[in-house]
């Protein structure tokens, strides 16, 4: 089927939404304990900062027995309430060899729970006994058709995340407005019809001199009340004039102070182009090209239907695609 939404987010949520009615809030509780206003795949529910506490303006379910028990072992609030939040739900899948742990030296209990709890970020502690140190996963990201495109997504966010940390910036905002852009993200062409809340006041205190510079020549003075607007995914990504640098500006004055070398600059700027092209509107987004692909295609009959001919030439087309066959 042909269905009217940009992003397989909400069909993935509601594949693996296993709430009963009682935690759906359809029926009163009786043989459950919360009435739990997400699916397990589902964005974030709260920052874990002290920064972002303030904007933790939607009431979080959490099981307040195993948050006194964190708290009593010295947890910090934040990551006790997070933690008792994830535990509100049930396992999705157990083995057997698994059941009998020694929770002192192996961490497989927890992470059964924690790993199916599918948010748009997951804060990860190390292992026991591992080199590995503490982990964010950044996690809404559609998968592309081609390597390129994968790899140029990766490349943005991670080349923004040094953005975020050389710079010192601030994008909190309240996880309202979080829910907000994600029900939106998922409409047909969001890119180009909706607009998302997105922060404008970006800067610390600690913000060096040259990016606090660029930022304030791109914001609003004393008309940044509130911190945040709803903005574009162009304006977002390449800037909004009197109001945001946006994000690919930023990320390339901050490579401007890097040492890098040429080809490893060009290869970059290539990703970059596409995540700028792909913002305003210049080049297709994934789902605009196989929505534009099967409703032209002969056997389309304009009835949602995807019939077998159509998906084999859409199959067939990218993995061409992916083989360079088609550029």
């Amino acid at each position: 089927m042909l269905t009217d939404v940009d992003c397989r987010w909400t069909v993935i949520s509601g594949s693996v939404d296993c709430r009963t009615r009682e935690e759906r809030g359809l029926e009163p509780l009786r043989n459950n304990k919360f009435v739990i206003p997400k699916s397990r795949y589902d964005s974030i529910d709260s920052y874990l900062s002290e920064q972002g506490e303030p904007y933790n303006d939607v009431p979080l379910i959490y099981d307040p027995a195993i948050y006194q028990r964190l708290r009593s072992a010295g947890i910090d609030h934040l990551l006790a309430q997070h933690v008792a939040h994830l535990f509100i739900r049930d396992t999705v899948s157990l083995f057997s060899e698994k059941v009998d742990q020694d929770d002192t030296v192996d961490s497989d209990h927890f992470e059964n729970i924690q790993s199916t709890n599918w948010q748009t970020m997951r804060f990860k502690p190390p292992p026991p006994n591992s080199p590995i140190g503490w982990r964010v996963e950044f996690r809404p990201c559609e998968v592309q058709l081609t390597d390129f495109e994968n790899a140029a997504i990766v490349c943005f966010v991670v080349l923004l995340t040094r953005v975020i940390l050389s710079y010192q910036l601030n994008f909190i905002i309240p996880i309202s407005k979080v829910d907000e852009n994600m029900s939106k993200a998922q409409k047909n062409n969001a890119l180009h019809k909706e607009f998302f809340y997105f922060r404008k006041d970006i800067t610390t205190q600690d913000t060096p001199p040259k990016p606090m510079a660029q930022c304030q020549s791109a914001q609003c003075g004393a008309n940044c009340a509130p911190v945040y607007s709803a903005m574009s995914i162009d304006q977002i990504i390449n800037g909004k004039k009197g109001e945001f640098p946006g994000l690919i500006p930023l990320i390339e004055n901050y490579l401007s102070g890097m040492d890098v070398d040429a080809d490893t600059h060009c290869t970059i700027q290539q990703y970059l182009k596409l995540i700028q092209r792909r913002a305003s509107g210049e080049l297709l987004t994934t789902a605009a090209w196989i929505r534009k692909f099967v409703t032209s295609h002969p056997d389309y009959k304009h009835d949602s239907v995807v019939s077998d001919s159509i998906n084999y030439d859409l199959l067939k087309t990218a993995a061409d695609i992916q083989k360079g066959k088609i550029r």
